[in-house]
């Protein structure tokens, strides 16, 4: 059912449901058109709505080849919109899901183009704050480029930053999507430039591995290992794209590139990367079970469905499956610096051979037991034999004096 969005625009059709609002497919003045129409109770609240406003002239300035351009921003009576521009494509989250993983060279072209957008955004002054592959459109009617790589395009510039009022989260609230949140945003920190690449950078591992570094479990545990984990290599990849990884997802903000600097690096690689097929890894287990949250961060609430795998897309692309399940956008507390210091120390989703257990994991921690237990038995038993040969060795010795001494004198 048709329905007017200020006096110039017409949603058609619902294309996806977030956290924020609802994504219709439209029509306007120029032609077709996304429209983002936010939530009632966030079009309610006047201090975003003044937010909003101010907010127009720096979103409505950012045009880049790799950013989804903000037309307009709608304040019409309870209608709060941000009319955009239409990629006809599909999300990255789309394409990871049905790929599982992608080749390496494709995966550092996709990422390359979303950097080149950031650098766009951060040369005006503004930080995207929600970076991940949900918010990555791939344009399937532009050029291929790199492993075959669709142009990528990044969407919803300042809808975080328009949720995230003093009125609605507090210093104490965290707003994003936990597996992608950079440590300075988890310890409470304002977000700045460098929480865009740490985020991208996971993205990069994501499209690579098929699994954040840090996600799984429940999410309190997921921001306590952004702050207190290393990440764990992933094998068969170049060591130069490794440690560009490494330096992007370091905990502090200035050790990271600039996303300039990211995306002229990454570009550099592509050639070394060409023909290698996706990486051959083994997902980590995902019992949430093995991630215990101990303190008040527990009471964060879980994300519906797999905790492991935190969907939730909201494409701007006609055509896509839309997933209004999921809720990826998460309001919670912010950790304590106790309960990051506790630490989740030996849980980073790590790589592993197939059918390996997970290290820090529960059927590690089984495994480990068994081999001490088999190791203890058997040095019992060790232990008991080397005693039993010694036995037989001193008997063995003493016998002929034994006899010697008990023999009656020879006539």
């Amino acid at each position: 059912m048709a329905r007017k969005i200020g006096s110039r625009y017409t949603a058609h059709q619902i294309l996806g449901r977030g956290s924020a609002g609802t994504v219709w497919l439209g029509e306007g003045p120029d032609g077709p058109v996304a429209i983002k129409l936010l939530r009632e109770d966030l079009a309610s609240d006047q201090e975003l709505v003044g937010r909003f406003v101010q907010e127009r002239t720096a979103l409505l300035g950012l045009e880049h080849p790799n950013v989804v351009s903000v037309r307009d921003l709608v304040v019409d009576g309870n209608d709060l919109a941000l009319v955009m521009d239409l990629v006809r494509g599909t999300d990255l989250r789309t394409r990871l899901e049905r790929e599982r993983r992608l080749a390496p060279e494709a995966a550092v072209a996709i990422v390359a183009d979303v950097a080149d957008g950031l650098a766009a955004a951060h040369a005006a002054g503004v930080v995207h704050r929600d970076v991940k592959p949900e918010n990555v459109l791939l344009d399937m009617q532009g050029p291929l480029g790199p492993g075959g790589a669709h142009p990528a395009l990044l969407t919803d510039f300042g809808v975080a930053k328009l949720i995230d009022t003093p009125k609605r989260t507090r210093a104490t609230k965290i707003i994003g999507t936990p597996d992608y949140l950079a440590p300075e945003i988890v310890e409470g920190l304002p977000p700045r430039a460098a929480v865009d690449i740490y985020a991208l950078a996971t993205v990069l591992y994501e499209l690579l591995a098929g699994f954040t570094p840090f996600g799984g479990g429940h999410p309190g545990a997921v921001l306590r290992r952004h702050v207190t984990e290393t990440v764990v290599p992933l094998p068969g990849i170049p060591d130069e794209l490794w440690q560009l990884i490494v330096q992007c997802l370091a905990k502090a903000p200035a050790s990271r590139l600039r996303a300039s600097e990211l995306a002229a690096r990454l570009r550099e690689l592509l050639p070394m990367l060409a023909g290698m097929p996706p990486l051959e890894v083994d997902e980590p287990d995902a019992d949430p079970a093995e991630e215990p949250v101990e303190g008040p961060a527990a009471q964060a609430p879980a994300p519906a469905g797999d905790p492991a795998r935190r969907r939730g897309a909201v494409p701007l692309v006609p055509g896509a499956k839309p997933d209004s399940n999921r809720d990826t956008h998460t309001s919670m507390r912010v950790p304590a610096p106790d309960e990051l210091a506790g630490g989740a120390r030996g849980t980073a989703r790590a790589p592993r051979t197939p059918g390996a257990p997970r290290p820090g994991s529960a059927r590690h921690r089984t495994a480990a037991r068994r081999r001490r237990i088999t190791l203890g038995v058997a040095g019992v038993v060790l232990v008991a034999a080397v005693g039993a040969g010694a036995w037989w060795a001193t008997s063995e010795d003493q016998a002929p004096q034994d006899a010697h001494h008990s023999a009656p004198p020879s006539p």
